[in-house]
């Protein structure tokens, strides 16, 4: 059989493809797997890095707000737009598949269409409660439409039928045990551990509300709580000035874990009693699979506010609470922890509600529809 990929853009779109794509590849060493995506993206570099071959085409976004840099943007985006359709022809009659497969961005929407007037079988799959442009406009060509979450159907054409299979894990994510994480990471089995990631990046406002948090705990309670905390590019410079505007002398506190990013995310999310996060679909799926009480802030910074309805469908299950980061203050985040340090019962409530939404297996049952619909 013969498997082409399409994503591309952000992790949250290439490594759910590429999750599904070696659980085949183990399943099915025979199995021939190709990628398209775009060559100055994300894809270019996890691709090949992954054993893929990837199959090039340029596709940009179309930016709404107005400025000259979007207005640039969007008559590139045009141009791309106009040969995209071309270059997809290519590459599916250069790879001939069986079954092709979108996983999200831009990249997806030409290449399944013309899959689908030429007769392919196709699979697109959507990682968020809020579905994309891309997907809409999909979902009248393709054969298979999966979902990561039941509510995404209630903004999707109901004349189709969908499949609820959740978003693909990390092995390493459902597997990693909270004590090995603890004495990897030097925490104390019973000290309440706190993780706080704010984006690669890092977010301005997120920082100065953790300053806030940390300055309340290491004062409040020295010694008891084990903060790991992402600054993010932005915040390397940033947080260690606010904290010391603070009066935290953050340098000489043990158990203070402040970095740019996070490498080892697997066993610090399963060391963790409660984590505080932005709200991509890939996050909230291993928070949900490792049974995690959250604080989520969605970044603004994102098509359609996605991450917002991502948030709400654990806010309203009772697994995370949810502030959009324009009303985020350090006051309101350390009442929030404060009221979850405070009180054992409402933290194991919120992980088991987190746990109640898990979906671990979301790989085999997504590879199970493309090797279905590829005619194995």
């Amino acid at each position: 059989m013969r498997i082409l990929f399409a994503c591309g853009g952000t992790g949250g779109h290439i490594n759910p493809a590429l999750a599904v794509a070696n659980y085949i590849r183990s399943q099915s060493p025979e199995t021939v797997i190709g990628f398209v995506g775009n060559p100055k993206g994300m894809e270019a570099r996890l691709v090949p890095q992954a054993g893929y071959e990837m199959y090039p085409i340029r596709v940009l976004g179309f930016q709404r707000r107005p400025s000259l840099h979007n207005l640039k943007n969007n008559c590139m985006a045009v141009c791309y737009l106009v040969s995209s359709g071309v270059r997809s022809k290519q590459i599916l009659q250069e790879f001939q598949p069986d079954v092709v497969v979108g996983t999200g961005g831009y990249v997806s929407g030409p290449v399944l269409r013309m899959a689908a007037k030429m007769k392919i079988p196709t699979v697109t799959h959507e990682a968020n409660a809020y579905p994309g442009v891309t997907t809409k406009l999909l979902c009248r060509y393709v054969d298979k439409v999966l979902l990561t979450v039941e509510e995404a159907k209630r903004y999707l054409d109901p004349g189709r039928e969908y499949i609820v299979t959740g978003n693909p894990i990390r092995e390493e994510i459902v597997f990693a045990s909270r004590k090995e994480a603890r004495n990897k990471l030097n925490i104390p089995q019973n000290q309440f551990c706190l993780l706080s990631v704010g984006g690669s990046l890092g977010a301005q406002r997120i920082n100065e509300a953790v300053a806030d948090l940390i300055a309340w705990h290491t004062k409040e309670h020295p010694g008891k709580i084990h903060h790991i905390h992402a600054t993010g590019s932005y915040g390397v410079e940033l947080l260690p000035r606010l904290l010391k505007e603070r009066g935290v002398d953050y340098e000489h506190i043990p158990n203070l874990d402040i970095r740019e990013y996070i490498n080892d995310m697997a066993d610090c999310m399963a060391a963790a009693d409660l984590v505080i996060s932005r709200a991509g679909s890939l996050t909230l799926s291993e928070l949900e699979a490792v049974g995690r009480a959250s604080i989520l802030i969605p970044s603004p910074n994102v098509a359609e506010n996605h991450q917002y309805h991502n948030a709400m469908v654990l806010a309203n299950r009772g697994a995370a609470v949810v502030m959009e980061e324009k009303n985020l203050t350090g006051e309101w985040l350390r009442g929030q922890v404060e009221e979850f340090y405070a009180n054992p019962d409402k933290l194991a409530e919120y992980s088991r509600s987190a746990s109640s939404m898990a979906v671990v297996d979301a790989v085999r049952r997504i590879a199970q529809v493309v090797e279905e619909m590829g005619g194995k």
